[in-house]
């Protein structure tokens, strides 16, 4: 694993890291609209990456198949989204502001920690998106540059700021010391250099479904999207904030991989 690719791979935890700082200069909870605005932002970047950095390489990827260039994208992308809708059912899980906890249920596991696995189920998605890209550089798929998977990278890593806040201020809303929130929230993001190592570990026995493994990356993505994080920035008054967020990171993901790719 040569350097470039190295530090691809720690560039998302790097936001995460940053955003989950937040807990040491701000007040001990989020407030309601920038948490919006941020959960918007998020949702628009993951859309964004989803489109130009893996559905668009993965049907360029199968234009030898012609009219039918498309299988291996639509194939790919129903099962990540069966992928993490399997996961989201299995793992007990809390959502910021949610009551009640998802996924099968365990008293014995803590608030506290169901937080962290909600967060931890968003960035499994992100790291596999992550380790595809890199993977396809290393194999020299041809449709994946290094600076279009630097781009991603660093999209991801964007939209890991509001998530390291998100995860970190609650926690300390809810007790945690400054410190462990911070903490908590680094390891939520831990998942995610861990799952993009995974995939370019297996990336050799890869390469001949790499078309749909971009999808698939791309399908897991758009759950977390359509599943949690528009639904949680939508409730409430003030919904159009989050749509001002979804826009500008939507934008900000299409110009880096246009212009990084």
């Amino acid at each position: 694993m040569n350097k470039n690719v190295a530090i691809g791979l720690l560039i998302p935890i790097l936001g995460t890291s940053l955003g989950a700082a937040c807990v040491f200069f701000m007040k001990n909870e989020l407030n309601e609209l920038l948490n919006k605005i941020l959960l918007g932002f998020a949702a628009g970047i993951m859309v964004a990456a989803s489109v130009w950095s893996l559905l668009i390489p993965s049907i360029n990827m199968s234009a030898y198949m012609g009219k039918f260039a498309f299988v291996p994208a639509a194939v790919g992308f129903m099962v990540g989204v069966v992928f993490i809708l399997a996961i989201d059912k299995l793992v007990p899980h809390l959502h910021q502001n949610a009551d009640k906890p998802e996924g099968i249920q365990n008293s014995r596991i803590q608030k506290v920690t169901m937080l962290v696995l909600a967060v931890v189920i968003h960035n499994i998605p992100e790291g596999m998106a992550v380790g595809v890209v890199f993977a396809g550089v290393i194999t020299n798929s041809g449709m994946v540059t290094l600076a279009g998977a630097l781009a991603l990278s660093i999209g991801i890593a964007i939209q890991n700021f509001p998530e390291g806040a998100i995860i970190s201020m609650p926690l300390r809303a809810e007790g945690v010391s400054k410190s462990k929130s911070f903490i908590y929230g680094v390891l939520s993001g831990i998942v995610e250099p861990i799952a993009a190592i995974l995939t370019i570990v297996f990336s050799s026995v890869l390469v001949p479904i790499m078309p749909s493994l971009l999808a698939f990356a791309a399908g897991a993505m758009i759950y977390v999207v359509v599943e949690e994080l528009i639904p949680e920035a939508s409730v409430g008054e003030h919904s159009n904030l989050a749509t001002i967020g979804f826009s500008v990171g939507f934008v900000l993901m299409m110009i880096l991989d246009v212009a990084l790719g």
